[in-house]
């Protein structure tokens, strides 16, 4: 994200989880398979459609299985969205790189960013100190996770959240994040090796006892790759690595895959649950509370649990010729961004309504980009792109 906010109790949020296929689910998501050990040969699983898209940019499966992947020039720094490519490493998410993987995409909001209000930023929340989320988290938030990837300046980390695909009801592989979490903006493309792994930690431990973790403590229900993403075309345009420009059309939208190949079953299914996206959420005064979820990073926090802030949302404006944002008090720092905010929705039950985007060096506050046609097309231009897998 870009940091955030400080101050009152933040409940866990248990979702209503769906039942499908083998083992069921529950609130607490049905028993995990095994994920899988990195090995000692490490290959690379790719579609024919991938294979021929990095055939054209020059790239060699072999030489990127072994480093290529961190040749970051400029000019071969693919941009745009159809140019997205991301095979599979067996094994490259290993725990160590999981928690040594610390950095975020993006810095925090300086005073002078917010000077664009288009008068009716509402005024700025108190702190809200964000609160663990309640272990085990694949039974009070099992849509949430950590998402993992690579940067020109190393491994990086976000947040980010399993979102209902409405090609394959009760059978989602669709995860939602920040824009910034899979694409630099402006000056740069898309990130390499993006990964998610739901219920990251899912017991909680502190980061001491996780020096001798091993995979199956991080990634209990294992390790999934995005074969797709697709994020606004706004930020892509205009996202900046520092301040709120493009935060506003800030998220992004996954398809992913199990790494080991699984069993069949899909992201929603292994994990029990996920979340539908509101697109049509009430102005910011009729919604009474919002509940943000997120790996926070940047210190006090270590990247390594899962907090939440909860708070009434107020309005944010950085741009006047954009639309306004929500904002909530909230302490999180970097490392929270993608991770989604759920308020409660027509029929009653948690929905996604905006992700983390950014806060100030401060860290008092979050903010996130109100869902709206934009966001919507994105979402369901992915969920037609896989309706027939």
């Amino acid at each position: 994200m870009r940091m955030l906010a400080a101050g009152a109790a933040a409940a866990a949020l248990a979702l209503t989880a769906t039942a499908c296929g083998q083992g069921g689910g529950g609130a607490a998501g049905p028993e995990a398979p095994a994920a899988s050990a990195p090995t000692a040969d490490p290959r690379i699983s790719i579609p024919a459609d991938i294979r021929d898209k990095l055939k054209q940019h020059g790239i060699d499966l072999d030489k990127w299985k072994h480093g290529e992947w961190k040749d970051w020039d400029r000019d071969q720094w693919l941009r745009q969205a159809q140019d997205f490519v991301n095979p599979v490493i067996q094994g490259l998410w290993d725990p160590s790189r999981m928690r040594k993987a610390e950095q975020t995409p993006q810095q925090p909001v300086q005073p002078h960013d917010l000077t664009g209000d288009q008068g009716v930023t509402d005024p700025e929340p108190a702190p809200v100190r964000a609160r663990e989320a309640a272990t085990p988290y694949a039974s009070s938030v099992p849509v949430e996770g950590k998402l993992f990837f690579d940067g020109p300046q190393g491994s990086m980390v976000c947040s980010a959240t399993v979102v209902t695909d409405p090609a394959h009801p009760g059978q989602s592989d669709l995860v939602w994040t920040a824009g910034h979490c899979v694409h630099a903006g402006k000056d740069g493309g898309w990130y390499r090796n993006i990964a998610f792994v739901p219920s990251y930690n899912d017991k909680g431990l502190p980061a001491s006892a996780l020096q001798s973790a091993d995979r199956r403590d991080l990634a209990p229900f294992g390790v999934w790759w995005a074969d797709w993403a697709e994020t606004s075309r706004q930020w892509i345009s205009e996202g900046s690595e520092t301040g709120g420009k493009g935060s506003p059309f800030d998220f992004a939208v996954l398809h992913v895959e199990p790494e080991s190949g699984g069993s069949g079953r899909s992201l929603q299914e292994t994990v029990g649950a996920a979340v539908p996206v509101d697109f049509d959420a009430p102005a910011v005064r009729d919604i009474p509370s919002i509940t943000a979820n997120g790996y926070p990073a940047a210190a006090p926090f270590d990247g390594q649990r899962l907090f939440q802030c909860t708070d009434r949302p107020g309005r944010l404006s950085l741009d006047a010729s954009e639309p306004t944002e929500y904002r909530i008090g909230c302490t999180m720092t970097g490392g929270a961004s993608g991770g989604g905010w759920f308020a409660t929705g027509a029929d009653g039950k948690p929905a996604l309504v905006s992700n983390t985007s950014i806060g100030p060096v401060s860290a008092g506050w979050l903010a996130g980009p109100r869902l709206g046609e934009e966001a919507q097309g994105i979402y369901e231009g992915v969920s037609r792109k896989f309706a027939d897998r």
